[in-house]
């Protein structure tokens, strides 16, 4: 949730941008009904509803979400518009009950008064006293149909069916090589050792796998279980390894119905043939990588098994091509998480009890900590990070074959040992500008997922630090990688010749080319010339042309042709 302080930070941007673009999984902004008190509160209630329904969050009346500029997007609300009434109304119009906390805010727009309604994470599903309800995914409110209900069971750990019991003598059901690959894998994360030297029994007794009726439940089962009593209680469940020769044929497959660790154990071992080795020298050591970071391999099987929905029919499929691999799982993304947010969301566990284990063991954690990683092994080595894509019922993760910068690789470990250890975001935006003459605010909030101020804040970081420079001006602003740090991580020689050039440089250099052009009575330059200089769009170069023009009067626009071109006045006898 937004305090009234982030709030009228926000509010500044809207000279720059429009609401809408500020808005988030917990923050939206609504215009006030002027028409209809009664639609007003209709409004009021809905929000409250779509808010609780999507994990909590802030809604601002009073501010147009799709204007721009600060004075027209902030109308404000009425000024006898009563709390007290409307913290009433959302409380009887709702089931369960909502209680919200609003808070006035003094603006100098409008009618200078803005308000901000806070809502708590509720326990969903909540819905009017119609039985009407929304859900907050993304930054729209969405219907809450059955099958969003049946999500929202899940994520509340209402049906966790990793959670069940399974009737009989765990000792039956438990592998004694399926526990030790537990230990083992456990063991590489440092899980504590006077966790790993318990018995089977107590080791998941300790883990709450074990139910207090001394029955295994389903998640015991995926972690130490046997190959038969796991194809018994889990009839939809394997794992594929697929090396495939094209698009559609494959050489090689391996399908098992094994415990989780042994299953990623077994899909390690199988990828190794496939995701060689490279040497890079910094100073006297010789240090090996793989293609693939054998981190990045490892945080995303251990998602796909426990997000994976075990009610559900197919693999955790891994499938190896000449240049990608690829980890997928069935069940969809839950609890408001999409392939646009999922750097920065909190974590939604669709197995609690599954997880829950994992992380006594740490092998996974409950920080979202997963892709953070996944995304950092591979910027750290120059690489792109991997695609991630919610393809409806299933999540695909895909890694791409690349060769890895030696150069960025030295980089960062040089600033490690300094301590300066660099963000996944500041990763994303370095990697980026290494292979990209710029980036501007909204581009680098859309790579990094994060809002714009924010971006801003480490923007300015990186310039402050040298390593980018900014260009332009207002929502013009752009930044470029400074050149000295172009050449330490870029392999492809001039870091000028991309870089779009400030508009008082350019118009200096325009005007220069064409006095020497008229001093060789040569044509002047047209639109695209002078795109191809600058690096400017279109639109830009219509702009510095004319501030050129009217500071110039030499400099002139000619028809030639199909093609406007512009001239200095000695080519043209002035």
């Amino acid at each position: 949730m937004q305090t009234a302080a982030e709030i009228t930070q926000l509010l500044d941007e809207l000279d720059n941008c429009i609401a809408d673009d500020l808005e988030d999984q917990d923050l939206d902004f609504k215009q006030w009904p002027e028409n209809s008190r009664n639609d007003a509160i209709e409004l009021v209630v809905k929000m409250a509803v779509c808010m609780t329904n999507g994990g909590g969050g802030t809604v601002v009346f009073g501010v147009a979400d799709h204007v721009k500029g600060r004075a027209d997007a902030i109308p404000g609300i009425p000024l006898d518009i009563d709390i007290n009434i409307l913290k009433k109304a959302v409380y009887n119009k709702t089931d369960p009950k909502i209680i919200p906390v609003f808070e006035d805010l003094k603006v100098p727009e409008g009618t200078g008064r803005i308000l901000i309604m806070q809502i708590h994470p509720g326990f969903p599903p909540h819905t009017d006293s119609s039985g009407r309800g929304t859900i907050r995914i993304g930054k729209d409110c969405q219907p809450l149909t059955g099958t969003i209900r049946g999500k929202i069971a899940v994520e509340t750990g209402e049906t966790d069916f990793t959670a069940e019991e399974i009737p009989g003598d765990p000792k039956t059901l438990i592998s004694p090589v399926a526990m030790e690959h537990l230990r083992d894998i456990a063991r590489e994360k440092h899980a504590p050792d006077d966790l790993l030297r318990l018995s089977d029994l107590d080791l998941l007794k300790s883990l709450e796998v074990i139910s207090k009726t001394g029955h295994l439940t389903r998640a015991g089962l995926l972690l130490g279980g046997s190959e038969e009593a796991i194809k018994e209680h889990f009839p939809g469940y394997v794992w594929t390894f697929l090396q495939m020769d094209t698009s559609t044929s494959y050489v090689n497959r391996e399908d098992r119905t094994s415990s989780i660790p042994a299953a990623i154990r077994r899909i390690e071992e199988l990828s190794v043939p496939f995701n060689p080795i490279s040497t890079v020298q910094q100073g006297m050591f010789h240090y090996e990588f793989r293609t693939y970071p054998e981190v990045a391999i490892r945080e995303v099987l251990m998602n796909a098994f426990c997000h994976r929905d075990y009610r559900a029919s197919g693999p955790v499929l891994v499938k190896i091509n000449p240049a990608t691999m690829e980890i997928s799982n069935s069940g969809g993304f839950i609890g408001g998480i999409t392939a646009e947010n999922i750097l920065h969301h909190l974590p939604a566990p669709r197995n609690p009890s599954l997880v829950g284990a994992l992380i006594k063991l740490n092998l996974v954690n409950r920080s979202n900590l997963g892709i953070s990683r996944t995304f950092e092994s591979f910027l750290m080595e120059g690489k792109e990070p991997p695609s991630i894509l919610d393809i409806g019922d299933a999540v695909r993760v895909t890694f791409t074959r690349q060769e890895i910068s030696p150069l960025m690789r030295s980089f960062v470990a040089e600033r490690s040992s300094a301590g300066r250890y660099y963000s996944v975001d500041e990763l994303l935006i370095l990697n980026h500008l290494v292979h990209h003459p710029e980036i501007d605010t909204g581009a680098a909030s859309a790579l990094c997922q994060q809002r714009e101020p924010i971006i801003r804040g480490i923007l300015t970081t990186l310039e402050t630090e040298g390593l980018i420079e900014r260009g332009g001006v207002g929502r013009g602003t752009y930044w470029s990688i400074s050149p000295a740090i172009h050449r330490r991580l870029s392999e492809s020689g001039d870091s000028e010749r991309n870089r779009r050039i400030d508009r008082d440089a350019a118009k200096t250099r325009i005007l220069s080319i064409l006095m020497e052009r008229a001093r060789r009575n040569e044509p002047g330059l047209t639109n695209a010339d002078i795109r191809h200089i600058t690096h400017f769009d279109r639109n830009q170069v219509l702009t510095v042309m004319h501030e050129l023009i009217q500071c110039h009067p030499q400099v002139s626009m000619k028809k030639a042709g199909k093609y406007t071109r512009y001239e200095y006045g000695e080519a043209n006898g002035v």
